[in-house]
Parts: structure tokens; sequence; C-alpha cells
């Protein structure tokens, strides 16, 4: 069995084992679009919006795949469920955060990725934003304006609540 499936069944072991309360890991099924896939390279988190921030209450679906010289090479990140932040491509999905491109270690873990997206999720990073809408906002200061559109697409979205008392 090659090193990347190796490793990609401990994880899958660990997340199972140890699940986390925020973080879900399971395989995917392209076909059915949910969990129970069998391709250990393609993989659904089920993330749960940080506390103290306009994700609370939120359940977020990101998409993991992984390539096939993992872990030498990262996880693409995409979310499933539609995110207004300065580091998701609003249209794709799509995650831009150095863990997943420059700053990659094999030493990161599908888990720890989905820990590093939830700190994303919790301060964005507006400087070179995939969303410039939403990093214009963060930019000019709005901190208001951007929790409230990023609040709008979690009610919308991700079901949360539409009063959350932790943010």
């Amino acid at each position: 069995m090659s090193r990347p499936l190796v490793r990609l069944q401990k994880e899958l072991k660990e997340s199972q084992a140890h699940p986390e309360e925020d973080i879900a890991l399971h395989l995917y099924d392209k076909a059915t679009r949910t969990t129970g896939g069998n391709d250990l390279f393609e993989w659904i988190a089920i993330l749960k919006g940080p506390p103290d921030t306009p994700f609370a209450g939120g359940t977020f679906q990101l998409l993991l795949h992984v390539p096939k010289d993992y872990p030498m090479v990262p996880p693409a990140a995409t979310f499933l469920t539609k995110v207004f932040h300065p580091n998701i491509e609003f249209h794709s999905g799509k995650v831009c955060l150095d863990i997943l491109k420059s700053r990659w270690s094999p030493a990161w873990t599908l888990s720890s990725v989905c820990r590093a997206i939830l700190s994303l999720l919790a301060d964005p990073e507006s400087s070179s934003p995939f969303n410039c809408d939403a990093g214009n906002l963060v930019r000019a200061g709005d901190r208001l304006g951007y929790e409230a559109m990023a609040r709008y697409y979690v009610i919308e979205e991700a079901g949360g609540p539409p009063f959350e008392d932790s943010w």
C-alpha cells in the first residue's frame, strides 16, 4: 500500500476514534454529495462556526481534495457552504491560506488544516483577499459591515440562528 494511503487511513481512524467537538471528518461520496464515500483522496469536513464570531452557530461543509502525493503536497480546501470572508472566494468556495500553499508542511494533517481554517474564519487576513468585497470592508475598518454580511450568509446558507448572543 502506498505511503499516502497508509497516512490517510491513519488519519481516518484517528478522526473516528477521537472526534472533535467542532470538526467532523468523513470520506466524501461524489455521487450522492454526502458522507459515506470510500475514496481516501476525497473528504468532507463538517465545521462548526467559531464562537464569538459572526460564524457562530453555523455549520459549514468543506471539501478536502487530497493529492496522490500527500502529505508532501497540501490538500485543496473548498467550502461547499457559501461563506462571506476575505480569504474565501465567494463563488467557488476556494480557501486562500498560506499553509495550503507555500507554508505547507507534511506534519500538517487534515484535522489540523480544518483547525487552521476555523482560526482563519475567526481572524481574517485582508491584505490580499480572495473576496475583495469582504476584504475591502475589513481593510476600511468597517467591521460592523463585514460582520453583518458574514452573519447574513451564516443564517441563509449555514443554518445559523438569526441572533447569536456569543458574537
